[in-house]
């Protein structure tokens, strides 16, 4: 008996799919492959299939992955444990130097100055006075050995110590139920967290690296650093903190990455 070939589906697009629309978005999908939101690779098929988009239409598609990207963020949120503990390592296995990352290359780091470096505090903050880097130095100070995970795929062991970042916003007279907590950087980086993040115990205002004090190109005089996000969500060059209400975008989720970007 002859073998036929099979009908062509009547669900298959009739052309090809324009693939320079997946390609403008690549950082979008990218980040919700890795999450495996939609298990396997994300394909502007089986998008187009799921929302009903017109895969022809730019703004649509970007549209909807901009969705479930933000879909993604609330889901995090809602699984998000406030009192859960990140995994922490010895002191044998701390990476020094810690390694450096940043949205440009080292040779472009412009060394902060500590004697006119100071903290700018703004928003639903009682005392808005500004920080010098000495003053940390007054608070307890606190100590992680926590693992550094890039959204690029590479993480070390680093041993960070400084302030408790609950201990500071108390200091401060913060409005701990105010729902994101807004960081500027010395480098012109913006970052912000939601508020359950910036209290959990294991988020720190680090001043030192392996107990010296952290030099440049880590961050000098002041960084987050938190257990519980993704490496680039821990801002450096710390120059401004403000607590509100109002929901603060970021230097990368304005460019499609994923805002909680949890762990």
């Amino acid at each position: 008996m002859a073998t036929r070939s099979p009908s062509p589906s009547i669900f298959r697009p009739k052309k090809a799919i324009d693939q320079s629309a997946l390609d403008e978005n690549k950082a979008l999908v990218e980040d919700i492959n890795r999450r495996n939101l939609l298990r396997g690779a994300v394909s502007l098929g089986a998008l187009s299939f799921l929302t009903g988009c017109d895969v022809s239409d730019h703004s649509a598609v970007r549209s909807m992955l901009l969705a479930v990207s933000a879909w993604n963020d609330r889901v995090q949120q809602l699984i998000f444990r406030p009192n859960h503990l990140a995994l922490t390592f010895s002191e044998a296995q701390v990476v020094k130097p810690p390694r450096f990352n940043a949205y440009y290359p080292v040779e472009e780091v412009k060394p902060v100055d500590r004697v006119t470096w100071k903290l700018e505090l703004a928003g639903r903050i009682g005392d808005k006075r500004p920080w010098r880097a000495e003053q940390f130095n007054d608070l307890p100070q606190h100590e992680l050995i926590v693992r550094h995970i890039c959204v690029e795929g590479w993480d070390y062991i680093g041993q960070w110590s400084g302030v408790n970042f609950r201990t500071f916003l108390e200091r401060i007279g913060a409005d701990l139920n105010a729902k994101y907590i807004a960081f500027k950087c010395a480098d012109d980086y913006t970052e912000s967290l939601d508020m359950a993040t910036a209290l959990h115990p294991q988020t720190i205002l680090a001043t030192k690296y392996a107990r010296e004090p952290i030099t440049d190109p880590f961050g000098f005089p002041l960084r987050l650093r938190t257990a519980t996000k993704l490496g680039f969500k821990n801002p450096k060059w710390i120059t401004a903190i403000e607590v509100t209400n109002t929901f603060p975008s970021t230097y990368w989720s304005e460019r499609g990455f994923n805002w909680f970007s949890g762990i």
